[in-house]
This record gives C-alpha cells, sequence and structure tokens, in this order.
C-alpha cells in the first residue's frame, strides 16, 4: 500500500472513530438519582398539585432533577429487582417515558438510567394543543410499547394495563415533582401526529399522556 493511501485509510480511520464517539455522545448518561431524604410522603401528597399553565418560563431543570423525577417515574428499586411502579405479570415497563427538551428527543432506559436520542429536534411547542406545553422546560411523553404488552396473557386488557400503569407512573412524577419543588401538570390533550413523527415510533406505539416539568 503506498504512503498515500495509507494516510487516506488512518485519516478515514480517525474520521469513524470522531463520528462514532460524537453518536454516543448524543446520548445522556444521567446522574444518580436521590432516593434518600427529602420530604415525607404525606408532605408530598399535601404539596402535590398541577402547575397553572402561566407558572411554566422554560427555566432549566437540571439533569440531577430530571433524573430523579425519571426514576420515580418507572426506575429500578428493590436492588435493581423491582419498578417503582407495579408491572402486570412481572413484564419489563410496558409504557415507555420518552423526554423532550431544549436539545432534542429521548427515550429513558431506566436499567441503564439513561436517555437514548431520537433526535436533536425541540418538539415542545408543536406537541400539546395548549401553547404553555412549549414553555415546560421537560415534556414527559408516556408511550405504550406493544412489544412489551404482548407478553400479557390477557390481550384483551392490554390497554387497560398501559392505561393504568400510565396513571401510576404520573401520579409518582407529581410526588418527586413535590419533593423536589418542581412544577408539574399532567395533559391529555396531545397533538398525536406531531408526537407520533417526532419521536419517529413504530407503528402501533400509541402516546398516552403528557407530563410538564419545569421551574
Amino acid at each position: 500500500m503506498s504512503r498515500l493511501a495509507s494516510g487516506f485509510l488512518g485519516f478515514f480511520l480517525v474520521l469513524a472513530v470522531f463520528l462514532g464517539g460524537a453518536a454516543l455522545a448524543a446520548d445522556i448518561s444521567l446522574p444518580a438519582p436521590t432516593t434518600q431524604g427529602g420530604i415525607g410522603l404525606f408532605d408530598a401528597l399535601w404539596k402535590r398539585s398541577s402547575a397553572a399553565g402561566g407558572d411554566f418560563t422554560l427555566a432549566e431543570v437540571s439533569l440531577a432533577d430530571l433524573s430523579t423525577v425519571l426514576w420515580a417515574a418507572t426506575g429500578l428499586n428493590r436492588g435493581g429487582t423491582g419498578y417503582t411502579v407495579p408491572m402486570a405479570e412481572g413484564l419489563p415497563p410496558y409504557v415507555d417515558v420518552y423526554v423532550a427538551g431544549p436539545e432534542g428527543v429521548y427515550l429513558y432506559l431506566p436499567k441503564e438510567n439513561l436517555l437514548r436520542e431520537i433526535s436533536a429536534e425541540n418538539i415542545r411547542a408543536q406537541i400539546g394543543a395548549q401553547a404553555f406545553v412549549g414553555k415546560a422546560y421537560y415534556v414527559l411523553i408516556f408511550v405504550s410499547n406493544p412489544e412489551e404488552l404482548g407478553g400479557l396473557r390477557n390481550r384483551d386488557a392490554a390497554e387497560e394495563f398501559a392505561a393504568v400503569l400510565t396513571g401510576a407512573m404520573t401520579q409518582d412524577v407529581y410526588l418527586a415533582a413535590a419533593a423536589l419543588k418542581l412544577g408539574a401538570r399532567y395533559i391529555h390533550s396531545m397533538k398525536e401526529p406531531a408526537i407520533v413523527a417526532g419521536l419517529k415510533l413504530p407503528e402501533g406505539h400509541k402516546p398516552l399522556a403528557l407530563m410538564l416539568l419545569g421551574n
């Protein structure tokens, strides 16, 4: 091989490593969630509320707080053998949590405590019926996962299981937000086609609810 060819080969190898590293860097490894201390459960219930639309101001929410809220929604507990919400028939989570923020859209992976990048597009203002949805620093999007739901013995009740799980997950978000002094609001009025496109959802994956998170 000529020196020129060797030089080009080396250049492209370095470029491939660089681009591969850049792609990996798009994912976000979240800091460990806060799982001890904080306010008591009954204090959190007392403070639990839906923030008014005008309360969301695009003020930054830290990754540490986001990690804690996501862990509360569907994180691993009991030494990594269970989840913070009940799963029917011991299945893995069959409702996925996506995070739409200023830097793009991510899928939360509870086992890895990782945000897997879906796109670098800011879709917050496009996915809710109310204009203030776009003013929340993070919008959590709850989506049923038919691949995981397919493991249920009672297939006819699959959608009901997903709806019940979403209720448990969003309540945990409310309680974690109250403990962290963050604003949270459940949103059911969504622009489903925009969500499906923005999240690049596979066929059959259905958006169920939004949760706004902000300061």
